[in-house]
């Protein structure tokens, strides 16, 4: 009996001081973590707010460390408030308020991504590959994106107007441009069949509802003796990566679709087609620019290396990031954040690449004694007869039927 209590003892004891361990290990690693970031950073704002020669609140300097934890990361990285994440669901549900172009870094340059069909940049006359030189008498350059950023979505917010210099990519001259927000309505799919019994979709973005239109076009056209397919990513920024791959799907019986990885564990995936498909016997010919970014790159090298389809038209844009949107704890804010790179069917990253066409077309045409745009007109010409490259994926069809 004796030896079972002192066993007992020992046992207690043992249990005892392993805690005491755990738990001193726990405090001098969170002691050792805390000492190399809280107060650090309020010893720095609380000597600046004391100390500096213009008068500062915690709260600006708080908002201005924030800003440079994401200046640190990657151009598509930002705190978003509670109208900003408003202002995003109207873009992913096909609405919003502003002006009607994307932006990004490109060569250390601030480019239009692409201009919105029927917005206020499209009627100015401003083309996806256009540099921004200037706004409000400003000069911008990639270091300060994010303060870009945020005066254009202030301006919008505000319903002011902004000054901007636009310089047309490939081109010397400088020209200003005053943009008045306003509210935008895009509808993400719209096809026609031609003449030549030649489907033709232009796909703009990809909002929650594209791939539901798409089916609807396409079962629409099952009727159709059609003898081939164009499918128009000229210009598309990109949106809901999900529709990307249902659309993907839609026109794929088999294969890959895309594969994602990231730090933690739901930032790896892989998305395969499923056998319920469209119009999988048509020959189809898929449209690229360098306004071609994100979602419309992922579906375009789905059905490039899939087989499915040919590319025609020059190098997208080059954006394989994936980005998540996380609440934060309070105030209402949340954090779009890259969580994953995406890759192709055959394992590429094509971020700040780009994705390669089959049938390279003349990114530059010289015409009537001027250059024309590097980039085909954001929104297909009212009249297809007049687009260049429509016409090119005809002859292509009509050769390959």
């Amino acid at each position: 009996m004796s030896s079972y209590i002192r066993y007992l003892c020992c046992l207690v004891l043992g249990l005892t001081l392993g805690l005491s361990v755990t738990l001193s290990g726990k405090e001098n690693t969170q002691a050792q973590d805390t000492q190399f970031d809280f107060p650090l950073l309020l010893d720095v704002v609380d000597t600046i707010e004391t100390y500096y020669v213009q008068p500062m609140s915690k709260e600006e300097l708080i908002q201005a460390a924030i800003q440079g934890i994401f200046a640190h990361l990657d151009p598509y990285s930002s705190l978003l408030n509670y109208q900003e994440q408003l202002s995003l669901r109207d873009s992913n549900k096909g609405e919003y308020f502003g002006f009607g172009f994307e932006i990004a870094t490109d060569s250390d340059k601030i480019t239009i991504v692409t201009p919105f069909p029927n917005s206020p940049a499209a009627h100015a006359g401003i083309r996806a590959g256009d540099q921004i030189i200037a706004l409000n008498d400003v000069q911008v350059s990639a270091g300060n994106l994010s303060e870009l950023l945020q005066e254009i979505k202030q301006h919008s917010l505000k319903n002011q107007a902004i000054d901007l210099v636009i310089s047309h990519q490939n081109t010397e001259g400088k020209f200003q441009i005053v943009l008045s927000p306003a509210l935008i309505e895009v509808d993400s799919v719209e096809g026609k069949i031609l003449d030549n019994k030649i489907g033709y979709i232009r796909l703009s973005s990809f909002q929650e509802d594209s791939t539901q239109d798409m089916m609807k076009l396409l079962q629409g056209w099952q009727s159709q003796p059609l003898k081939g397919l164009i499918l128009d990513l000229r210009n598309n920024p990109g949106g809901l990566l999900d529709q990307a791959i249902k659309i993907a799907d839609l026109f794929l019986a088999k294969g890959k679709i895309v594969s994602t990885s990231g730090r933690f564990f739901d930032a790896n995936s892989e998305y395969y087609a499923s056998s319920d498909t469209l119009m999988t016997d048509k020959p189809m010919l898929v449209l690229i620019n360098k306004g071609s970014a994100s979602a419309s790159e992922v579906l375009a090298a789905a059905l490039q290396e899939n087989g499915r389809a040919k590319l025609m038209g020059q190098t997208s844009f080059g954006k394989g990031t994936v980005q998540s949107l996380i609440p934060t704890l309070n105030q209402g804010n949340a954090i779009k954040l890259t969580i994953a790179h995406y890759q192709t069917p055959n394992g590429e990253d094509i971020h700040t690449k780009g994705i390669k066409p089959d049938i390279n077309f003349p990114s530059e045409t010289v015409l009537a004694g001027e250059n024309m745009p590097i980039i085909e007109p954001s929104y297909p010409h009212d009249d297809i007869a007049q687009d260049t490259v429509v016409n090119s994926a005809i002859a292509w069809i009509k050769t390959n039927n």
